[in-house]
């Protein structure tokens, strides 16, 4: 291979950067956006699972359950919030709704999920599998890329950090 072609598709793959590892998903008129989670040290019975869902379509939909059996007992999706500088955590039984045009973000602070009765620590670089269950559009499997334990989302994932 000459200089000139191995350094056009090494240009070629490093402008791809995370277009080309991210992982985004789509289930009907929604779009999930880079599902993640954070590593847990050994003995942690619990994690939380982040991403954002995007509703493109004209009508709403609602996420009403999420399950991960491979890594969590149970999984539930939570709310976090500050009232009165008082933080309270409650779970969503009744699922959470995603307007027409509009974006959920389950982030730290935030809507999250929680996978809960860990079978083992959630590491660094590894993906669990997940699926989500929406109201209208159904099923859709998806993986959690596992960041560092202080990851933060937002500016720690400018572009999915290389993936």
């Amino acid at each position: 291979m000459t200089k000139s072609i191995l350094l056009t598709a090494v240009a070629i793959s490093l402008s791809l950067g995370g277009a080309a590892f991210a992982h985004d998903y789509k289930a009907g008129a929604l779009k999930i956006g880079h599902p993640w989670s954070r590593a847990t040290p050994g003995g942690a019975k619990v994690g939380g699972g982040y991403l954002v869902i995007e509703n493109t379509g004209p009508t709403a939909d609602k996420l009403i359950a999420v399950s991960a059996p491979t890594i969590a007992g149970r999984t539930e999706m939570h709310e976090m919030a500050t009232t009165n500088g008082v933080m309270t955590m409650r779970p969503l039984d009744s699922g959470v709704e995603i307007a027409p045009g509009a974006k959920v973000e389950f982030k730290p602070g935030g809507y999250h999920i929680m996978f809960m009765e860990l079978k083992q620590p959630l590491k660094q670089d590894e993906r669990v599998k997940g699926t989500l269950t929406f109201e209208k559009a159904g099923t859709v499997e998806v993986e959690f890329k596992v960041e560092a334990v202080g990851a933060r989302g937002g500016a720690d994932h400018g572009a999915h950090k290389g993936h």
